[in-house]
């Protein structure tokens, strides 16, 4: 999984500038990004990605797993990321997301 747009490392303070209002996800993205387990999503994932895909089937669902962190109940909740790309990076749109998650599921319906 490639790395999302934060170029500098998250500080905190109390100055009131550059709030975000999802910051909590960053969390869960550099825990993932610490273990491995993006680029082990990134790879157990890659043979679902489009030749010409823009978008790491990994990072789509590790941005799902994000939203769902967030109080996210549908697919389309990934829209909150989408609004922070200073935060979450490219987040794919909610039709990428959707085809994703059916192929996903059509694949595990299989014998």
């Amino acid at each position: 999984m490639k790395s999302n747009a934060r170029g500098t490392r998250v500080t905190v303070s109390s100055d009131g500038k550059g709030l975000v209002s999802q910051a909590g996800a960053v969390l869960l993205w550099e825990t993932m990004r610490v273990t491995g387990l993006g680029r082990g999503l990134s790879q157990g994932l890659s043979r679902w990605r489009a030749p010409r895909a823009v978008h790491d089937p990994g990072k789509i669902v590790a941005d799902l797993a994000a939203a769902v962190a967030l109080g996210g109940d549908c697919l389309a909740d990934i829209a909150v990321l989408r609004e922070q790309p200073e935060l979450a990076g490219p987040v794919a749109s909610d039709p990428v997301v959707s085809r994703l998650v059916s192929q996903l599921a059509a694949d595990c319906r299989r014998p």
